[in-house]
């Protein structure tokens, strides 16, 4: 009965139905003003609940009515002792994770391949990173996560670090050992935040991984939206333990959080937290069903393979999510992205994300038998239309390159800037993230010296087709340097 309960959903509902005169925002007053074409887009009961922050309704900054029941309700469902209901995303939860836990000079231990959030809040809060590499498969060609070992080297080396951020799962699906490395942090009594944003379903199912809070973080966020039912943006923040301050969680998301949250939103994560409470494992039984359906008959197609656990040989690859569908095409005379363009164009199957060799799917509650028999067709379609050839090129020879760190992230934001050739880039401090695919890991933070290698190993990923993410300049013709 209480799991059943949907506070925030019934009292927006309860405020659609009441008839007034609304002399408040937003603008279109319940949809009376709203443009037509958004009208027969999204409904005309969608935008009467496009509401403000009602009496009724209660206040996210500072909940004591029904946000507070449905987020009490949400930590009860997700095994937090608290949670709160993020509208901006997963990445505003990362950064007020980060701002909550870390003041400026903080050291932080962090993954090379962590969202680009953490290292807004790496500028926002003044925090020095100390930054581990994944663990990279160079036969897959894909980077997993950071290991037990590691982080205890690293640890070993920076007594004095505040907190251990890590990723889990990666947009793959694979996840590191991460209960050991909670086990770590908290022999030096400092908390571990997780960016579980592809992980919100794991506390529903035995066959899932672990979920971050039950393996022992401190703090997970989580895009509910990404793989539950709630609607896109719509993402959640947990807590448990005592190493964590709960108000200066709740003061670092007033600093990144809208002051006028969308109630679509909010009242999805109410709707997503009630459906996971009473039908979770029987719907993630389903989805897991469906996914290695796919999986098993995907194999059986020449010339493609399927991410599994039998290819771990790290233990940066402790578990994979069976419901992330990663198909490698190396055996194809088309690369990931070739293959993605093709099943989304003219076979009717859009992917989650096309590499250089591969292409991976989500599966989540919302998928059906008919979407597997449409991906297995496509595929077989997609195999049989070419002839089999070498495995594409990869980046051979890939190794953690040696970049020092002149100014911290903050720094090298705040500093001036200006624009040089790469010729005379070589030994210059970088003004802006350089991440290039493959293989995922950034080469070059805010405040690190730019080397011959890392632009010789950037040259070399442009080359067999890769893209460079986060800089002014994806060709590398220029770059943004501190003067």
């Amino acid at each position: 009965m209480l799991n059943s309960r949907l506070p925030l959903v019934d009292a927006l509902s309860a405020c659609v139905m009441r008839s007034h005169a609304p002399f408040y925002t937003p603008g279109h007053k319940r949809g009376v003003g709203s443009p037509t074409a958004l009208q027969a887009l999204i409904g005309s009961q969608a935008l009467r609940a496009d509401l403000p922050e009602l009496p009724e309704l209660d206040n996210l900054c500072a909940p004591q009515g029904v946000i507070e029941a449905a987020q009490a309700l949400a930590a009860q469902t997700f095994g937090a002792e608290r949670t709160w209901f993020l509208v901006n995303g997963s990445t505003c939860g990362i950064v007020a994770a980060i701002l909550a836990t870390c003041e400026p000079g903080d050291k932080i231990i962090l993954p090379r391949n962590v969202h680009q959030s953490a290292i807004a809040a790496l500028i926002l809060s003044g925090a020095i990173p100390v930054f581990i590499q994944p663990e990279y498969d160079l036969l897959l060609d894909l980077a997993h996560s950071i290991t037990p070992e590691t982080v205890a080297a690293t640890l070993d080396q920076h007594p004095d670090v505040k907190a251990v951020l890590m990723v889990y799962p990666t947009y793959f699906g694979v996840g590191g050992d991460i209960r050991a490395i909670a086990d770590l942090t908290h022999r030096y009594n400092i908390p571990l935040l997780v960016d579980e944003a592809h992980g919100a379903h794991f506390a529903f199912h035995p066959n899932l991984p672990i979920s971050a809070l039950d393996a022992g973080a401190d703090l997970s966020v989580q895009s509910t939206h990404k793989t539950l039912a709630a609607l896109t943006q719509a993402s959640m923040l947990h807590v448990q333990g005592d190493r964590i301050d709960r108000d200066r969680v709740s003061q670092s998301l007033q600093f990144v959080q809208s002051t006028s949250p969308s109630y679509l939103l909010l009242a999805s994560l109410d709707a997503a937290r009630e459906q996971m409470a009473t039908q979770g494992q029987e719907l993630m039984e389903r989805t897991l069903r469906l996914a290695d359906e796919a999986r098993s008959r995907l194999q059986t197609i020449p010339k493609l393979a399927t991410l599994t656990p039998k290819q771990a040989t790290t233990s940066g690859f402790y578990t994979l999510d069976r419901t992330r569908l990663t198909v490698t095409v190396s055996q194809l005379k088309i690369d990931g992205f070739a293959a993605d363009k093709l099943l989304h164009q003219q076979l009717g199957v859009t992917a989650e994300l096309p590499s250089l060799r591969h292409v991976t799917f989500i599966f989540s509650l919302g998928n059906t038998e008919a979407d597997v028999e449409r991906l297995v067709e496509a595929w077989e379609t997609l195999a049989a239309s070419g002839e089999a050839g070498e495995a594409n090129e990869s980046v051979s020879g890939w190794e953690p390159l040696d970049v020092k760190q002149a100014r911290s992230p903050r720094e090298a934001f705040f500093a001036r800037s200006e624009t040089v050739g790469m010729a005379q880039a070589c030994d210059r401090v970088s003004a802006e993230l350089v991440c290039p695919y493959p293989p995922g890991i950034p080469v070059l933070m805010p405040g690190e010296r730019i080397t011959q290698d890392a632009l010789n190993y950037l040259q070399h990923v442009l080359k067999l087709g890769g893209f460079i993410t986060g800089c002014t300049d994806s060709t590398l013709k220029t770059w943004r340097v501190i003067q």
